[in-house]
């Protein structure tokens, strides 16, 4: 991503010691010209960007305790920046060249190996269950800082987010403005994006929408958990198609029409058919009696992605296969096999 940084401190904007530049010896303010390139862009993924190394959850305090600014005044995580804005930042330690983790040969490999589509603008991925989109609380390495090691130089950002123990498609921008384009047709629906969910319970029609609103609290230790709130929620919508029952559980199609975080996972366990393998908002037995079929992670995959890049350009449309481990559950309740199991 191309930025801008200026030594030169914008009028008015506070004492001498912000014209300084961060060392490495004692951090300091710095003040942050937004560049063309970057206008239209959210702070929140400004900052991700620009402060590699820093934990995402601490980035986020930043900006709630308003340490960081725009134009001197406090910034919201959703605010957008535009071109010559004056970003603050607070003296802030990073970390040194040498002590950037760099990834294995193996998880390279294993990337290198889950790329579904690649053109001039955007690559997709086949995300593995288990592997950050992106490092922070606690974790050294996602699929971002492992691509942008593999490709130095490249200005790759993601496009949107998956769970870490959600697998299948994830699409990463390779330009400033595919990046720009695709948070455009994702804010206005035009990103078709299809997951397959094995839920814990039969659903009543062959087709159901949700619309319930979520919101989103962090409980001790900054765990995240996402709840039906119909005051003051975000207004969200699912919907759920039967593919097929097995037993008592159901395969479905889920397909978003917002994004909210855990959005899939609250709107099945709101229908009372949580997905399969949830910790946090499934059933304890019913992830227990599945652990017995083979079941070690949560039901939940990215199976397609459908997006135009360019205005001028083809719909593309991506297919993640279900992975073997789960193909396998699925083949095991097929065949009964959870009876005999209990």
């Amino acid at each position: 991503m191309s930025q801008n940084s200026s030594s030169k401190q914008p009028q008015n904007a506070g004492p001498k010691l912000e014209h300084q530049q961060p060392s490495q010896s004692r951090p300091v303010v710095e003040w942050v010209q937004v560049s063309a390139d970057a206008a239209g862009q959210r702070i929140d993924n400004f900052l991700l960007a620009r402060l590699k190394g820093v934990p995402r959850s601490r980035v986020y305090r930043l900006l709630r305790s308003g340490e960081v600014r725009v134009n001197k005044g406090r910034a919201r995580p959703s605010q957008r920046l535009a071109a010559g804005d004056q970003v603050r930042l607070p003296p802030l330690r990073r970390p040194e060249q040498g002590e950037t983790v760099s990834p294995s040969a193996q998880l390279r490999e294993r990337l290198a190996d889950a790329l579904l589509y690649e053109d001039d603008r955007v690559l997709v991925i086949n995300k593995p269950a288990g592997l950050a989109v992106h490092g922070g609380s606690g974790i050294n390495l996602g699929v971002i800082e492992t691509l942008r090691a593999m490709r130095p130089g490249a200005e790759l950002e993601l496009v949107h987010r998956l769970d870490r123990d959600t697998s299948g498609c994830l699409l990463i921008s390779k330009r400033r403005s595919a990046l720009r384009r695709l948070h455009a047709l994702l804010r206005d629906g035009e990103v078709d994006k299809r997951y397959l969910a094995l839920l814990c319970g039969r659903l009543t029609r062959a087709e159901l929408e949700v619309t319930a609103a979520l919101s989103t609290n962090r409980v001790r230790g900054g765990e995240r958990v996402v709840r039906v709130d119909t005051a003051a929620g975000k207004p969200s919508r699912t919907w759920f198609r039967k593919q097929r029952n097995l037993g008592p559980f159901t395969l479905v199609e889920a397909k978003l029409d917002t994004g909210r975080t855990h959005q899939i996972r609250v709107h099945a366990a709101h229908l009372g058919a949580a997905v399969a393998g949830d910790p946090k908002y499934g059933d304890p037995a019913d992830n227990e009696r599945l652990k017995r079929v083979g079941l070690k992670r949560l039901f939940l995959h990215a199976a397609t992605l459908s997006f135009r890049a360019r205005d001028d350009g083809p719909q593309v449309q991506v297919t993640a296969p279900l992975p073997e481990a789960l193909e396998v559950v699925l083949m095991r309740l097929e065949e009964d096999t959870w009876i005999e199991a209990q």
